[in-house]
């Protein structure tokens, strides 16, 4: 079926900027963009049908190359604790919360101890004060750390791990926060609970949601078996309305990997919707939590410079089998350490540019790092609402090394391949937020490291093109998404305001109007 989509303000591409008022569409694909004679003469001539634009304006959809999407859907029906200011509004929420919901846990997501006005993290206590004959897990904002009750910890038995990650007091009991490779056990247990059908219903629920918003493909990080599943399922029955790249979780003996090479599963397998394109490995945790491994201790906690959850021999073996199997990485690095040995492996790789290599956030790097990464063309999926979330980053790293903090104008400079994300639900979905800051930095926040990085600003162009193009290129998609030049997929957003004629102060509330995945309306008011 030919659609013509006339009377447009119609952005084909930010980079270079290219503008029309009309584009055709034919099989999912643009076969037309130009003038409105042109194409309502195509049309016609096709016997199709018109779409009146009336003037609004036209962008590619945004492509999210960092999500949760499971987690996504997960998080839609938990408590939201985000912006919660005391542990005392925490107990509140979570009391009134656990009064709505039927499920056997108790979910939660969002809190930040640094806005609580007691000044200390919360813990097991306080939260069986609330609720003690259930199981509850209420994580942090960074998704690294998590608070149980005592009745989770019995659960999942995490009480009994000896690890730093199992925090205790002074008296060396277990206050609840758990970290890292520990919180995984936690989350292991709470999905052993969840069927295939209820990752379906997740992750369509997401999927819903996402394109509510605007975005029309990501990339799903960290997929386990029982979510690929679930994708594979919704996939087969053509009820996936958008777009997903899957980046697997390789299991903890690298099972997925040994699975995927018995059967020769290679990148770019699957269709247009769905496609398997390679595994995430983690090598450190989050700022928030102090985890992300520093090449210097905290400066706000001299005791850590955090730590690594994998070594440097397991994760270049790791990173060797999924390169030989002609998978691409995503490797998760935040602190500058962690970035190191990151660089280090891929030093040892060959055709990484090829291949497209990933680091996921690179949040820490100094100038020698970027030299580096330019240099072995190493692509990178970070998420620029990070520099408004981060607003305590000062504190945690000092004033030396809070020039180093997202500095994507040094990197955009270097021509270093380079996509936004969200990390969602860590960060909100919602891409204007993340264009939004990307732009400011936090300057109309009072952000306190404003001043320290506002030199790495970009353009709202910029801006637009990496969470396009940029995004697409990074998932090897440069050829079918990302601009909607003749022959792309015809994968567009209608918003209710021009982005490019408007203050830096307005992008966050720009609105989606209608979503459109190779030119059929999936989402719409």
């Amino acid at each position: 079926m030919v659609v013509g989509f006339v009377n447009g303000n119609i952005y084909l591409s930010l980079k270079p900027l290219k503008k029309v008022k009309a584009i055709v569409v034919d099989g999912e694909r643009v076969l037309y963009a130009g003038d409105n004679v042109v194409a309502e003469s195509i049309v016609k001539l096709f016997g199709g049908d018109i779409v009146d634009l009336k003037g609004r304006t036209v962008i590619p959809g945004f492509i999210d190359s960092h999500i949760h999407l499971d987690g996504v859907g997960i998080y839609l029906s938990m408590l939201d604790l985000r912006g919660v200011k005391s542990i005392s509004e925490l107990k509140e929420r979570l009391k009134e919360y656990s009064k709505k919901v039927e499920t056997v846990w108790i979910l939660g997501f969002g809190w930040d101890q640094e806005l609580f006005e007691e000044k200390r993290w919360p813990t097991r206590w306080d939260i069986d004060e609330v609720v003690s004959n259930r199981p509850v897990m209420l994580m942090r904002i960074c998704m690294h750390t998590a608070v149980l009750n005592t009745r989770a910890m019995e659960i999942t038995g995490v009480s009994n791990i000896v690890s730093p990650n199992v925090v205790r007091n002074e008296k060396g009991v277990p206050t609840g926060i758990v970290r890292e490779e520990v919180l995984e056990i936690a989350r292991e247990k709470i999905s052993e609970s969840l069927s295939v059908e209820d990752y379906k219903r997740y992750i369509l629920e997401a999927a819903k949601y996402i394109a509510s918003q605007g975005v029309t493909t990501v990339g799903f990080v960290g997929c386990n078996a029982k979510a690929l599943r679930a994708l594979i399922e919704l996939w087969s029955e053509n009820r996936l309305p958008i777009r997903v790249r899957v980046y697997l979780d390789p299991g903890k003996s690298w099972e997925v990997l040994d699975l995927l090479k018995g059967i020769g599963l290679k990148k770019g397998f699957g269709n247009t919707y769905l496609k398997i394109m390679g595994v995430k490995i983690f090598v450190d945790g989050s700022l928030g939590a102090r985890t992300a491994w520093l090449s210097k201790p905290y400066e706000d906690d001299p005791s850590t410079c955090g730590s690594p959850v994998i070594n440097s021999r397991d994760l270049k073996t790791l990173a060797k089998k999924v390169h030989d199997m002609g998978l691409q990485l995503a490797v998760h690095g935040i602190g500058d350490k962690a970035i190191d040995i990151i660089l280090d492996m891929y030093r040892e790789l060959k055709d990484v540019d090829k291949y497209k290599h990933r680091i996921e956030h690179a949040s820490l790097l100094r100038r020698d790092q970027i030299e580096e990464i330019a240099r072995l063309r190493i692509a990178l999926a970070v998420q620029p609402h990070f520099t408004i979330s981060d607003w305590w980053a000062k504190q945690r790293l000092g004033s030396e090394r809070i020039k180093w903090l997202y500095p994507f104008r040094s990197l955009l400079e270097k021509n270093i391949p380079m996509g936004f994300g969200t990390d969602s639900p860590v960060e909100p979905i919602n891409p204007w937020q993340s264009i939004y800051a990307a732009v400011t930095r936090g300057k109309y926040e009072n952000i306190p490291h404003y001043k320290d990085t506002e030199d790495q600003r970009l353009s709202i162009e910029e801006a637009l093109y990496l969470y396009t193009w940029g995004s697409a290129y990074i998932m090897h998609e440069e050829n079918n998404l990302g601009t909607l030049d003749v022959g792309k997929l015809a994968d567009f957003i209608v918003i209710n305001r021009d982005p490019l004629s408007i203050d830096e102060k307005e992008l966050k509330d720009i609105k989606v109007l209608e979503t459109y995945i190779g030119g059929k309306r999936i989402w719409g008011h």
